[in-house]
C-alpha cells in the first residue's frame, strides 16, 4: 500500500474514531481550521473546472466534508457541554461575528442555515436530480452517434472507446451526485438538532453541574453554541455553493472565470445604460451624487475600455484571417480548390445585374427554384445547384450559360424591352429589333412597352427578359441533362427509392447491376428526353432483365418499352393521332446487316454513301412535318431504333425515334412520310 493511501485510509478512521474520542480543544482548533481550508480549495476547484467530470471525485468528498464536519460538531458539542469550553475558533467566532450582541449572532446563524438548506441545497438537489434522469435518457441516443461515426469513418476504435467510456462516467456522476446531495441536506437538518441540543443541554448542564446563575449560563452557552454553529456552517455553505457549481455547470470552453468575462460583459454597450440608470438614481432620489456617481463613472469607464479592447481584439482577428488567407494563397494546396468545377453556371454582365437583384425587383432566384422542380416533375431529375455571378468580360446585355465550365448557350437581353414571337405571319405594323429567340432559334422582334398590347393582340406572342431567360435556362439543363446525372447522382435517387422499396433495390444493387450501369442506363434515358421519376418501373424492369444482359444499350430498350404508357403520353398526350415517319423495308435491313456485335456490345458500321443517304432522306421528311406546323417524330421496329437513332443523333438530336413497342395498343398512328434507300 502506497504512503498517501495510507494517509486517506488512516484519515477516514479518525474521522469515525472522533465521534467517541474526546479531542484537546487545540488539536480541534487545528482540524475546525483545516475543515475550513478544505471546504475553500473545493470551492475554487468547482470554479476552475471546465466540465463535470474533471470534478468526478466530488461526490465522494462530499461524503467524506460532511463526515468530518459532523464528527466535529460531535466533538465540540461533547467539549460544550462537559467543560463548557470548546477551543479559541469556536469562542471567537461565537462573539466576533455577533458583535458581542448574542442575539445577532443566533440571527446570523439562522439566515445561514436558510441559505444553505432551502436556496442553495434544495436547488443543487433538484438539478442533479433532472441531470442524472436525462444523462440517463440520452445514453442510447449517444451510443448510437458513437456507432454511426464509426461506421462512417468519422472516429476510430480508441476514439469510440474513449467516447462510450465518458458517456458511461457522465451517467455515474450525475447518478452519484443525485444522491450526494442528500448528505447536504441531512446536514444542514443535523446543525439545527445540534444548535438545539447546545443551548437546552448547556443551560441545564451550566447552572445544575458547574453551578451558573442563569444570566451566565445563557451568555456562556449562547456564545459557544453560536460559534460552534457558524464555524461549521461556514464550511457547510462553501461546499454546497461548490456543489450547486458543479451539477450547473454546462458545456463551455473555459472556466466559470472565463466564462463571466466573456459571456457577462460581451456587450459593453450596455454598461452605458446601467452606468445612467444608476446616475438617474443619484439626481432623482434622496440617495444623492455623491454615492452614485463615482459607481456610474466607473461603470461608464469601464464600458468605454472594453469596447476599446473589442475593437482592437476584433481588427487583430481580421488581420490575422487576411494573414491566413494570403498564406492558403502561397502554398501549394491552395491549387486544389481552383479544380472545383459547378454543374451548371449562369454568368451575365453588368447590364442584366436587375434580374438577379431581389431589390431592384429581380426575381432570376425565385424562377431558377420553380425550374429545379419543374425539371424533376417532368424529367426526375434533380438539378444541382445553379451556380449565379456577373462577369465584367462578357458584353453589358449578354449571358451565357456553361455546363461543367464549358460554355453551352449564351443570349443577348434588351432590358425595359420585351421579345415578341410572331404566329407564323408578319405584321408590318409591329415595329422592333429584329433578333433570334435564344432557347428555340425562332425568329423574334424586341418591342419597346408602347408596342406590347399591339403585339398581342396581333397575335404575338410576347414575353420578358427573364421569361426568355428562363425558358432558355429550362431548355439547356433538359438537353444536356445526361451530363448533369453522374454517380453520385445517381447513388442519391438509389438511396430515395430505398426507403420506400428496400426489397427492389437490394435485390438490383449490386449483385445485379452496379451504380455505373444504372447510370449509364438513366442517362441515355435522359439523353433522349424520356423522364426517369417513374425509378420503381425502372429498377423492375433492370432486376427482370439484368440477369440475362449486361449491355446497357439493350437494357435501355427494355426499359423503353416498360415505359410505354409513359412515352405514348409524352407525344399524344390527349390521346390524339401520332403523325409519324416510318422506315421503310429496304432501309430497316440495311440497317440490320450493319450491326457488328463484339464482347462490349454492338454498334452500327454504314459505309458513308447510305449515310448520306439516310440523312438526305430524312431531312427532306423532317422539314415537310416542320413546314406542316407538326412535330417531327421517326417510328421504327424494336430491333433497329437505337441503331437508328444513333444515326439520326449526329445531325438532327431534338428528333425523337420511337418503336412500335414503345406505343399503346389504342394509340392511332398515320404515317405521314417513309424513309428509305
Amino acid at each position: 500500500m502506497k504512503a498517501k493511501d495510507l494517509i486517506i485510509l488512516v484519515g477516514i478512521i479518525g474521522i469515525v474514531l472522533m465521534m467517541v474520542i474526546p479531542i484537546p480543544t487545540l488539536l480541534l482548533d487545528i482540524l475546525l481550521i483545516l475543515n475550513i481550508s478544505l471546504a475553500m480549495m473545493i470551492l475554487l476547484i468547482a470554479m476552475n473546472t471546465r466540465e463535470a467530470l474533471d470534478f468526478s471525485i466530488f461526490p465522494a468528498i462530499l461524503l467524506v466534508t460532511t463526515l468530518f464536519r459532523l464528527a466535529l460538531n460531535v466533538s465540540t458539542t461533547r467539549n460544550i457541554l462537559a467543560y463548557a469550553e470548546a477551543g479559541e475558533v469556536v469562542r471567537t467566532f461565537g462573539s466576533w461575528v455577533g458583535g458581542g450582541q448574542i442575539a445577532i449572532g443566533f440571527i446570523v446563524f439562522l439566515i445561514l442555515v436558510v441559505v444553505q438548506f432551502i436556496v442553495i441545497t434544495k436547488g443543487s438537489e433538484r438539478v442533479a436530480e433532472v441531470a442524472a434522469r436525462f444523462t440517463l435518457d440520452a445514453m442510447p441516443g449517444k451510443q448510437m452517434s458513437i456507432d454511426a461515426d464509426l461506421n462512417a469513418g468519422l472516429i476510430n476504435e480508441a476514439q469510440a472507446k474513449e467516447r462510450r467510456s465518458k458517456i458511461e462516467r457522465e451517467a455515474d456522476f450525475y447518478g452519484a451526485m443525485d444522491g450526494a446531495s442528500k448528505f447536504v441536506k441531512g446536514d444542514a437538518i443535523a446543525s439545527i438538532i445540534i444548535l438545539l441540543i447546545n443551548l437546552i443541554g448547556g443551560f441545564i448542564i451550566g447552572m445544575a453541574v458547574h453551578n451558573m446563575d442563569f444570566a451566565e449560563a445563557l451568555e456562556t452557552y449562547s456564545i459557544l453554541t453560536i460559534g460552534d454553529g457558524l464555524v461549521s456552517q461556514i464550511p457547510a455553505l462553501l461546499i454546497s455553493t461548490a456543489a450547486g457549481l458543479i451539477v450547473t455547470r454546462a458545456a463551455s470552453d473555459g472556466n466559470m472565470a472565463e466564462d463571466l468575462t466573456g459571456q457577462l460583459l460581451k456587450y459593453p454597450k450596455l454598461l452605458y445604460i446601467v452606468a445612467g440608470t444608476v446616475a438617474m438614481l443619484g439626481l432623482f432620489t434622496p440617495i444623492g451624487v455623491m454615492r452614485t456617481f463615482p459607481f456610474a463613472a466607473l461603470l461608464a469607464f469601464g464600458a468605454w475600455r472594453m469596447q476599446k479592447s473589442l475593437s482592437r481584439q476584433l481588427q487583430e482577428e481580421i488581420t490575422m484571417e487576411e494573414e491566413q488567407q494570403i498564406e492558403e494563397v502561397r502554398s501549394p494546396e491552395s491549387v486544389i480548390s481552383l479544380l472545383q468545377v459547378d454543374p451548371i453556371e449562369f454568368e451575365f454582365g453588368y447590364g442584366l445585374i436587375p434580374l438577379a437583384d431581389t431589390q431592384q425587383g429581380g426575381d432570376l432566384l425565385d424562377r431558377i427554384i420553380m425550374i429545379r422542380r419543374q425539371c424533376a416533375l417532368e424529367m426526375g431529375l434533380v438539378v444541382p445547384v445553379i451556380r449565379i455571378r456577373d462577369n465584367i468580360q462578357l458584353r453589358p446585355n449578354e449571358y451565357v450559360m456553361k455546363i461543367k465550365g464549358n460554355t453551352v448557350a449564351r443570349g443577348e437581353l434588351l432590358m425595359n424591352h420585351y421579345l415578341a414571337m410572331s404566329p407564323g405571319f408578319e405584321d408590318d405594323s409591329i415595329v422592333g429589333i429584329e433578333t433570334t429567340e435564344p432557347a428555340f432559334g425562332l425568329p423574334a422582334l424586341w418591342i419597346d412597352d408602347s408596342m406590347k398590347e399591339q403585339a398581342e393582340l396581333s397575335g404575338y406572342t410576347v414575353v420578358d427578359p427573364p421569361s426568355v431567360v428562363a425558358t432558355h435556362l429550362t431548355e439547356i439543363i433538359k438537353r444536356h441533362a445526361h451530363e448533369l446525372l453522374g454517380r453520385q447522382e445517381t447513388k442519391t435517387l438509389i438511396d430515395n427509392v430505398r426507403e420506400s422499396y428496400p426489397a427492389l433495390v437490394d435485390e438490383l444493387i449490386p449483385s445485379i447491376l452496379s451504380v455505373g450501369d444504372i447510370q449509364k442506363v438513366l442517362a441515355k434515358l435522359l439523353k433522349e428526353k424520356v423522364s426517369i421519376r417513374d425509378l420503381v418501373t425502372i429498377f423492375e424492369t433492370l432486376a427482370d432483365h439484368g440477369q440475362y444482359t449486361k449491355d446497357t444499350d439493350v437494357l435501355t430498350e427494355y426499359v423503353r418499352q416498360a415505359l410505354s404508357r409513359q412515352i405514348t403520353q409524352q407525344f399524344s398526350p390527349n390521346g390524339e393521332m401520332l403523325q409519324v415517319i416510318t422506315v421503310g423495308p429496304a432501309l430497316e435491313k440495311k440497317i440490320a446487316e450493319s450491326v457488328q456485335q463484339t464482347e462490349h456490345g454492338s454498334y452500327i458500321s454504314l459505309d458513308p454513301v447510305s449515310t448520306q443517304q439516310i440523312y438526305k432522306k430524312l431531312n427532306e421528311q423532317v422539314g415537310r412535318q416542320i413546314q406542316s406546323g407538326q412535330q417531327p417524330l421517326v417510328l421504327a421496329s424494336p430491333t433497329i431504333r437505337m441503331y437508328l437513332r444513333q444515326i439520326v443523333e449526329r445531325t438532327m438530336q431534338d428528333v425523337p425515334v420511337i418503336s412500335y413497342s414503345e406505343l399503346e395498343p389504342n394509340v392511332e398512328v398515320q404515317s405521314v412520310g417513309v424513309v428509305n434507300l
